[in-house]
């Protein structure tokens, strides 16, 4: 069909759809894809960096509902890189799924945005992925990456992996019984302190726009129905250093024992490894337990943690302080982590603030 014959049927289409007209101007979208996309319900996992381009981006693409789950906050250090945040929403002190939602009514009023505010995890995963299309990642952490895989294949939703760090990224699709799930690629979750986060060594806007889009245009494959257009590889790059890799991942599912794919053994919706939290009556403190023993490289950890504040470790123990938000909203915290992977946080009592520092400065 001629563009000029494209553009003329697009007029004469519904006209709820015509802030689209560009994207539908893509014939492998068209008034039918566009369509899919309105009637879309997709759940996002977390509102941070890659969760608020993706968001927007969505938004303005027409995904018809949104499910956006975060259990934090905004923070002065959130603007350089989350993109639909600014000073007054810190002004509003609003939890950052609600602050995406007013956001998104403001882009895109035709989309139905559910905020959330809340800690994902075995128990209530279930219940937010049901009914949706697409499971989409914008988490921090393997601990909640490895609850969405499960939910994935248990429940044949497909769902798209994101991670950055620095000016690099990592990307892959899963779609069950089709293509390797993350646990065929990697196995464990890494020892909590052995990977650098975003507030440990930084993170860049750029890589996050860059691994965000690349999620974000899978999405739309996905969900008009595009699957023969859908990348297979696992999408790797490094903005800095100019290099970009798509490593071929296909056979991973064939070669993998893997308890997810193969086993359907789903041991992180389980609660098998799920991280517990007790709160210490008295000590203003939260106890963080892992689900298994693990062995902590405290030079390593000390070493990741160079910028947040100075750390002291010996063979038991490694403690540092951290210091969060500035002015009236600063806090500190005395972090202390064992040799097994415990964790004790002073300076709360809140589970779900314990976890979300755990998470941010040592990982996991």
């Amino acid at each position: 069909m001629a563009l000029s014959d494209i553009a003329e049927e697009l007029d004469k289409a519904d006209p709820s759809l015509a802030r689209y007209n560009r994207q539908m101007l893509w014939e492998p979208i068209g008034i039918a894809g566009q369509k899919k996309l309105k009637a879309a319900k997709v759940l996002m996992v977390g509102c941070g960096a890659l969760g608020t381009v993706l968001a927007n981006l969505l938004a303005r693409a027409g995904v018809g509902q949104m499910t956006i789950v975060d259990r934090d906050f905004i923070e002065i250090t959130n603007l350089q890189r989350q993109i639909l945040f600014d000073h007054d929403d810190i002004e509003q002190n609003l939890p950052k799924s609600v602050a995406a939602a007013k956001k998104i009514a403001r882009i895109n009023p035709e989309v139905s945005v559910e905020a959330v505010v809340a800690d994902v995890n075995h128990t209530n995963i279930e219940q937010l992925a049901a009914g949706k299309d697409l499971l989409l990642d914008g988490t921090d952490n393997f601990e909640t990456r490895f609850l969405l895989n499960d939910v994935s294949i248990k429940h044949n939703v497909p769902w798209i992996y994101g991670a950055v760090i620095s000016a690099s990224g990592l990307a892959m699709n899963i779609i069950p019984n089709k293509t390797p799930c993350l646990r065929c690629i990697f196995e464990t979750m890494p020892p909590p302190g052995m990977n650098p986060t975003c507030d440990t060594a930084g993170v860049l806007g750029p890589a996050v726009s860059v691994v965000s889009s690349w999620q974000a245009l899978e999405a739309m494959k996905i969900l008009t129905g595009n699957m023969e257009a859908l990348s297979p590889f696992l999408f790797s790059f490094d903005l800095w250093d100019n290099r970009f890799q798509q490593l071929k991942i296909g056979k991973a599912r064939e070669i993998a024992d893997c308890p997810v794919c193969k086993h359907h053994n789903y041991e992180f919706l389980s609660g098998k490894f799920t991280s517990a939290t007790t709160s210490l009556c008295g000590r203003n403190a939260v106890q963080i337990s892992q689900g298994t023993a693990m062995k902590m490289d405290f030079e390593q950890i000390a070493a990741n943690m160079r910028n947040v504040g100075k750390a002291t470790f010996n063979k038991f123990m490694l403690k540092c302080p951290i210091v969060e938000g500035d002015g009236e909203r600063r806090k500190e915290y005395e972090l202390t982590l064992f040799a097994d992977g415990r964790a004790i946080l002073k300076g709360t009592n809140e589970a779900s603030v314990a976890r979300a520092l755990y998470s941010k400065y040592v990982g996991a």
